[in-house]
């Protein structure tokens, strides 16, 4: 691919006005974080990739790789020559010539008796071991995703009337929400409030590190590794909000609640959830239908073979 300008082009320098840019429109940090990672990742790759950017990109893109890493891929560095291309730094954008692939969204179902005995594990006598059993609590409780968990303050929560709120610059949609908490979610939550040092400013999250840092989503993926193998099942961060999701709908929850809760701006991918808890209304049609009252009740004789 040609370039338009006979100077060399800072990808630094356009990525840093690119993500400003994106900022004013609204964006929020977390999403300005993962543009920025995901660019600079391709550039590390690929220093020379604005002299050659389509072969570059065809190198970058073709890797061995799962269909959601290439969708991730494809959306941030589009984007990001998308506005090269308006800025007339490039002629055109490589990535048009890429379509999304499609990916298998897996919603693991697994047993209540499972996430009862993974609540036993974390040493709920630690600060860490309290933190991790009060986030597992909360993601089952109304299925707040790992990344927003970890980014809540204590002004987030509202504890009096049982909610806390997601808000627009930590949502993953760049739409703020508030969600619903149980009280036995909001007693461990309390314990490691009460528990803070007098010293943490109110910018430390309540989910984090003993020492007040910040955690991110690989700290507690790794906890939760722990967590799985003194279980004997793979649990990660985010069973837990397939598990709300799930049960939420079986215990009687609609799908338009759930997709608020959830914070799906469409209801594609709530619809997953509706379709894999609709196996539970087979099996309440055959014990609740009035059939089974209407008919007489008919035994089936079943004649035992003689060996």
């Amino acid at each position: 691919m040609k370039i338009k300008q006979t100077k060399k082009v800072d990808w630094e320098k356009e990525l840093k006005d690119f993500l400003l840019y994106k900022k004013a429109q609204g964006v929020s940090e977390r999403t300005i974080r993962d543009y920025d990672k995901h660019v600079n990742i391709f550039f590390r790759r690929h220093p020379n990739a604005i002299q050659q950017l389509e072969v570059s990109v065809m190198e970058y893109m073709g890797e061995d790789i799962k269909p959601a890493t290439y969708n991730l891929r494809r959306s941030y560095l589009k984007n990001f020559f998308d506005y090269l291309k308006e800025e007339d730094l490039i002629s055109s954008n490589p990535m048009e010539k890429l379509s999304k692939r499609k990916v298998q969204d897996k919603i693991i179902d697994i047993p209540i008796d499972t996430f009862q005995q993974l609540l036993t594990i974390p040493n709920k006598t630690t600060f860490v071991g309290l933190r991790d059993f009060a986030l597992m609590l909360m993601m089952l409780d109304n299925g707040i995703r790992p990344k927003e968990a970890l980014s809540l303050k204590i002004s987030d929560f509202d504890l009096k009337h049982n909610c806390v709120t997601v808000s627009a610059e930590v949502a993953k949609t760049g739409v703020a929400r508030t969600l619903p908490l149980s009280i036995d979610t909001i007693r461990p939550i309390t314990k490691i409030i009460n528990l803070r040092p007098d010293d943490w400013d109110e910018n430390v999250p309540v989910f984090s590190s003993s020492t007040g840092e910040k955690l991110n989503a690989d700290v507690v993926s790794r906890r939760f590794e722990k967590y799985s193998k003194t279980l004997g099942t793979d649990i990660t961060p985010y069973s837990l909000r397939h598990c709300f999701a799930l049960y939420y709908l079986r215990n009687g929850g609609n799908a338009l609640t759930l997709q608020k809760i959830m914070g799906h701006t469409t209801m594609d991918m709530t619809r997953k959830y509706v379709a894999l808890s609709d196996t539970d209304v087979k099996d309440s049609h055959t014990s609740f239908t009035p059939i089974r009252n209407i008919l007489p009740h008919k035994k089936t004789n079943i004649r035992k073979i003689k060996k």
